[in-house]
C-alpha cells in the first residue's frame, strides 16, 4: 500500500511545507492539496513542486466547476512538468453550497461533465487537436454560440508525460461507476472498508467492466487517523471533528453526500441526530453523536494487532493506498507514527 496524506487549506502554510518535506523524507508517497473557498490548490502545488524531491503532490480535490477542461489540462501538465512527472490531477464536484454561493455558476450534470473533463484532459496531454462537441462542453465553441472564429487548437507545449493520473472524488452510484471506468485512483471520503462493498461493489463492478484495457488497475485511496501502541484508543477521539463537519455540515441539509453516505451504512438515526446538532451550532454534541463503533472501524489507532486487523479489512475492501491523518504534536512525532505504519505495511 501506497501512503499519502492531506494537506491543511487553512493556517500556517510555511509549516505545512516543511511538514511536507520532513515526511516525504520518512516515506510519505502522495500530498494531496485541498482547494474549498480561501487560497487556490494550484498555488501551493507548484510550491510543493519546488520544496519536495519525491513525494507525488495531487490536488484534492479542484472542484470541476472552476475552470475549462483544457485549463485544467494545462494546470496538471505545468505542476507535472515543475514536479518532474509527480503531479496527479484529483478532481471533484464540490457542492451547491460552494459552487453556488462562492464561484456563482449552476452545480449542474456533475457525472457528465467528468467524463467529458477527462476525455478533454487526455487529449491535451497528447498533443492531438481538441475537437470536442459534447453536450456540456463545446471545443472549439461554436459560430452559433461566439463569434465563430474559435479554431481546433493543440497544446504549444510539451507534456513531460502523455498520461498524468486523475483521481476522482466520488460517493453516488453513477459517479462512482463512472470513476472505475476511467479514472486512475478513486478517494472515497466516508469509507467504511467493511461495507465498502455492500455500498460500492455493484458500481465498481458495472465501471471496471466498461474499462478499457489501456487503463492499469484502479487505485482506491482510503484511511483514516493513524496512532500505533498500546494504550492508545482515547486518542480515535480525534477524529470525532472532522467527521461532524462533513456528516453534519457539509452541505446543505437536503444536499449533504456524506451525510448520506454515512447514513446508508446503517446510521439513518444517526445521521439525521448529528445533521440536527451541528446545523444549530452545538458541534461537540454532533461530535459526541458520532457512533464509536463506526469511529473504531474507520481509525487506524490501537495496537500493532488491532491496526494490522484494520490494514486487512481495508485491503480486502480494495483499497490500495491508505489516506491517512498522523497523530503527533510534532513533525518528528508525525514521522515516527509513519514509519511505524509502514512497517505494517
Amino acid at each position: 500500500m501506497k501512503i499519502s496524506m492531506a494537506m491543511g487549506y487553512a493556517g500556517n502554510f510555511e509549516r505545512s511545507i516543511e511538514e511536507v518535506q520532513e515526511l516525504e523524507k520518512a516515506g510519505l508517497d502522495t500530498v494531496w492539496v485541498a482547494e474549498a473557498y480561501g487560497f487556490d490548490a494550484v498555488s501551493l502545488m507548484g510550491y510543493l513542486a519546488a520544496k519536495t524531491e519525491r513525494v507525488q503532490i495531487a490536488s484534492g480535490i479542484l472542484p470541476i466547476y472552476t475552470r475549462t477542461p483544457t485549463l485544467l489540462a494545462m494546470t496538471a501538465a505545468g505542476i507535472d512538468m515543475l514536479s518532474g512527472g509527480r503531479a496527479m490531477l484529483g478532481l471533484g464536484s464540490s457542492g451547491p453550497q460552494v459552487v453556488e454561493g462562492w464561484h456563482g455558476v449552476p452545480f449542474d450534470a456533475p457525472v457528465p461533465r467528468m467524463r467529458e473533463i477527462i476525455d478533454i484532459c487526455r487529449k491535451v496531454w497528447k498533443r492531438e487537436v481538441v475537437n470536442h462537441q459534447g453536450k456540456r462542453y463545446q471545443i472549439p465553441l461554436p459560430p452559433d454560440r461566439g463569434t465563430g472564429l474559435g479554431k481546433p487548437l493543440k497544446t504549444i507545449t510539451k507534456p513531460v508525460r502523455n498520461s498524468i493520473p486523475i483521481a476522482i472524488a466520488s460517493l453516488g452510484m453513477k459517479s462512482v461507476a463512472m470513476t472505475a471506468e476511467l479514472a486512475d485512483a478513486w478517494l472515497p471520503v466516508m469509507f467504511l472498508p467493511d461495507q465498502a462493498g455492500q455500498r460500492w461493489g455493484e458500481a465498481l463492478a458495472k465501471g471496471r467492466a466498461k474499462r478499457s484495457a489501456d487503463l492499469a488497475p484502479l487505485d482506491i485511496y482510503s484511511g483514516g487517523l493513524v496512532a500505533i501502541g498500546d494504550g492508545l484508543e482515547e486518542l480515535r477521539r480525534y477524529s470525532r471533528p472532522g467527521l461532524a463537519l462533513y456528516i453534519g455540515g457539509m452541505g446543505a441539509r437536503n444536499k449533504n453526500f456524506y451525510n448520506e453516505t454515512f447514513a446508508s451504512f446503517g446510521y439513518e438515526k444517526e445521521a439525521k441526530e448529528i445533521q440536527d446538532l451541528y446545523l444549530s451550532g452545538k458541534k461537540k454534541e454532533a461530535e459526541a453523536a458520532i457512533p464509536q463503533d463506526f469511529i473504531d472501524a474507520t481509525t487506524l489507532v490501537g495496537s500493532r494487532e488491532f491496526v494490522k486487523e484494520r490494514l486487512a479489512a481495508y485491503r480486502e475492501a480494495g483499497v490500495t493506498g491508505l489516506n491517512v491523518t498522523l497523530v503527533g504534536s510534532s513533525t518528528a512525532e508525525k514521522a515516527k507514527t509513519l514509519e511505524a505504519l509502514r512497517s505494517l505495511l
